[in-house]
């Protein structure tokens, strides 16, 4: 199972940006991908989560509204659109697939496979 970030990197106040997050190497039913992020001197933060059975979408309160997820199966990626950028947004952004779906899309320890994370910085 291999799951890659991209689309990292620097963006403005009130910018935006796109992740994405190719994955392979499973054949899971009713998967779900979540994204998570992680700032200096914080705890990893469960963000978003698609899960493949509905497609349905889940945020948490901090970027709901702003982030967007969606899942393209042709491409076998999973993408975050990443609107009205915050400071508060920076930190390294990692991809991670559960056999739970989105059930525990909170909790960390419900993932089995993780990206190796991609870093934004929004500044001024």
């Amino acid at each position: 199972v291999q799951l890659v970030e991209s689309g990292g990197g620097l963006a403005q106040i009130g910018g935006s940006l796109r992740l994405s997050c190719t994955y392979s190497g499973f054949t899971f039913i009713d998967y779900g991908i979540g994204w998570f992020r992680q700032a200096p001197g914080k705890e990893r933060e469960a963000i978003s989560c698609f899960s493949d059975s509905d497609g349905q979408t889940y945020y948490a309160d901090s970027v709901n509204g702003r982030f967007t997820i969606s899942n393209d199966h042709a491409k076998n990626t999973v993408y975050l659109q990443m609107d009205s950028l915050k400071p508060e947004d920076t930190a390294v952004y990692y991809c991670a697939v559960s056999v739970f779906g989105c059930t525990y899309y909170r909790q960390d320890v419900f993932y089995d496979y993780w990206g190796q994370g991609t870093q934004i910085t929004v500044s001024s």
